[in-house]
């Protein structure tokens, strides 16, 4: 049965309310963070542009939600900027990110998979947000998988699919259980970013909050602690 979390899709689209932050209790990627400039399965993303040449109030108004894609490539540095918007680092001495998070407790995990971006291997990466870099973790284009367990033919036709999940426990461990609707928010913060960040480049995306988890996360290769929250397939229109 496909699980829907209407937390998360009425945040998106409100576009998500305030929650207070302040300097993290675990570093920024989630306490796993590794150096793996010589693996061959990791990439340093190039950095982001903070000053682009579309306004916040041109993207508002440019954003849709866009279904249908292009078959042509995304750039290495479009997929930087996207991840960047989603869960970058803006502050590399608290670790404080592009979205609001409550307590800045940072319960979420971002992936991305790849299957037509010039020069990048196809297949799936965590993005780690303190090194802005990309580690695989699962080879080969996955995206004819993750189409067919989500009943979505676009998806199998994105440059990239963005997929966000949440290890709840790091929000609640501070809040209780009213930390799940926390990250519930963050995660339409994060969301709300990168639709804005893809008007701003001229592609287009769209929420999928429609999904069998557990296939979601096989395809994936993700650890059983991590709740799948959003994909996001992005694409040139």
């Amino acid at each position: 049965m496909k699980r829907i979390h209407l937390a998360v899709m009425v945040a998106a689209l409100l576009g998500g309310a305030s929650v207070a932050a302040c300097e993290p209790s675990h570093p920024a990627d989630g306490g796993r963070a590794e150096d793996k400039r010589n693996s061959p399965d990791m990439i340093t993303l190039p950095a982001p542009n903070y000053d682009g040449r579309v306004s916040v109030e041109e993207a508002l108004r440019k954003r849709r939600s866009v279904r249908e894609y292009k078959d042509e490539q995304l750039t290495l540095k479009e997929v930087s900027q996207l991840l960047w918007a989603a869960q970058g680092v803006t502050d590399t001495a608290k670790g404080l990110r592009t979205a609001p998070s409550a307590g800045a407790t940072y319960p979420l995990e971002a992936y991305v998979v790849v299957g037509n971006v010039e020069g990048v291997k196809q297949g799936a990466y965590k993005y780690s947000p303190l090194q802005h870099q990309l580690t695989k973790v699962r080879d080969a284009d996955v995206r004819a998988e993750l189409a067919a367990a989500l009943g979505q033919a676009q998806v199998g036709k994105a440059g990239v699919i963005i997929v966000f999940f949440a290890v709840y426990e790091r929000t609640t461990a501070k809040f209780g259980e009213i930390g799940m609707r926390y990250v519930h928010m963050e995660a339409g913060h994060a969301a709300q970013n990168v639709y804005l960040q893809a008007a701003s480049l001229s592609l287009g995306t769209t929420v999928i909050g429609g999904f069998p988890e557990g296939r979601v996360k096989k395809v994936l290769n993700v650890p059983g602690n991590e709740q799948l929250l959003y994909i996001m397939p992005v694409g040139r229109m």
